[in-house]
């Protein structure tokens, strides 16, 4: 007499992996899907827009020069500006029609000729929208759309524990376990997509974990909070206003020039400078600059100048606790952008694996309940034999 089978443990993981993963597959279908495209977000948008073309001759115009050329364009009110290290790229103004405007839009200028290019959005910048709107919100409305995305997240992140725990089989034994670290391409085609999911799963589950923890950051303020006070450090703070008393009130007023020569000898090293000049709402320049030399092109430290030239505040990255670190990097370890092109890579591979999760994983399903009715038909058969 055979022994009735019992439901323990693994049986239970199996059928949340399986249960939630049915319910939740077509949405992290297409937000994984999305996640892939936006791996590369800056370089699709990159190689559909157009640019000037910049070679060294002679002096360059001073920036105040150039900040005058923008402004007598009729391009709008020139917010600041981005200083690249490479002498043949261009200097890229931020300029808004109304100070109002979140954005803004871009405007190249020729350093050497003063020739001027504003950036227009191309089609891969509407294609790139609507991508980050699925990611985000699945199209829907923003209230809508993005608790399910969170739920989602969820449910993925289960999965991927869950998914962790049946990669490992019931007997613990190297030459078992070896055999989900490759995928049998000389098997039948079942046997391919079984490994498929279980094998590229078992690969891509760091990742993916990582990509789920931080990407909750954004569908849930109460999730966001609370991983902050866990880390002890503020997720998402810009940095707010300080008030301060303007010495040039009294005094001296320094030029463009002088302040970006100031910030570049606190700050001084070899990197992209961008610089937010004064407004209505503050009175001082804000700097941020990324060195050639760090290891994240991500990372950057803050300078606030008055503008008599007095040195208000400065915020290097190195200086700060690993915890605000972590914090203040949260955006660029969700999208993969903290080690650059190396993890960008990464962590499309691991998006294109998370994309074909669900299809592999309902494949399996439904094999699974074409065997059971293929054995409940011959099971009466077998009978009568008897």
């Amino acid at each position: 007499m055979a022994k009735k089978s019992t439901y323990g443990f693994r049986k239970f993981i199996n059928d949340i992996h399986l249960w939630l993963g049915i319910a939740s597959g077509i949405v992290i279908f297409l937000v994984c899907l999305s996640g892939t495209i936006l791996a590369f977000e800056h370089e699709i948008k990159d190689s559909f827009s157009s640019s000037i073309e910049v070679e060294e001759q002679g002096n360059k115009s001073s920036v105040t020069q150039l900040v005058n050329t923008v402004k007598n364009s009729d391009l709008g009110f020139v917010t600041g500006v981005t200083l690249p290290v490479a002498s043949d790229a261009p200097y890229e103004f931020s300029v808004k029609k109304d100070l109002k405007e979140r954005r803004g839009s871009k405007v190249h200028v020729n350093p050497y000729t003063s020739e001027i290019h504003k950036v227009e959005k191309s089609k891969a910048d509407g294609f790139l929208m609507s991508m980050f709107r699925l990611h985000r919100w699945l199209l829907l409305d923003i209230n809508i759309g993005r608790p399910i995305v969170g739920i989602a997240t969820i449910i993925f992140l289960v999965l991927s524990i869950s998914g962790l725990v049946l990669w490992f089989p019931k007997k613990i034994k190297w030459k078992q376990i070896k055999q989900g670290f490759k995928i049998k391409t000389d098997a039948n085609w079942k046997r391919i997509n079984h490994d498929l999911h279980n094998t590229l799963g078992f690969y891509s589950c760091i990742l993916i974990l990582i990509m789920g923890i931080t990407g909750l950051c954004w569908s849930f303020e109460g999730y966001r909070n609370g991983l902050g006070d866990l880390i002890g450090a503020k997720i998402f703070d810009r940095g707010g206003r300080f008030e301060h008393e303007s010495d040039a009130k009294q005094g001296h007023t320094i030029s463009i020039e002088e302040a970006i020569a100031k910030a570049n000898q606190t700050l001084d090293y070899d990197g992209e400078l961008s610089v937010s000049f004064p407004d209505q709402r503050n009175s001082y320049y804000r700097f941020s600059k990324v060195s050639e030399a760090s290891w994240s092109p991500v990372t950057s430290d803050k300078l606030y100048m008055d503008l008599s030239g007095k040195v208000l505040k400065v915020e290097r990255f190195a200086d700060k606790p690993l915890n605000a670190q972590i914090a203040s990097l949260i955006k660029p370890i969700h999208t993969g952008e903290i080690y650059g092109m190396f993890s960008k890579v990464l962590y499309f591979i691991a998006c294109l694996i998370g994309t074909s999760l669900p299809v592999t994983g309902t494949i399996i399903w439904i094999n699974k309940l074409k065997k059971k009715n293929k054995r409940k038909k011959t099971k009466p058969i077998l009978k009568k034999v008897a």
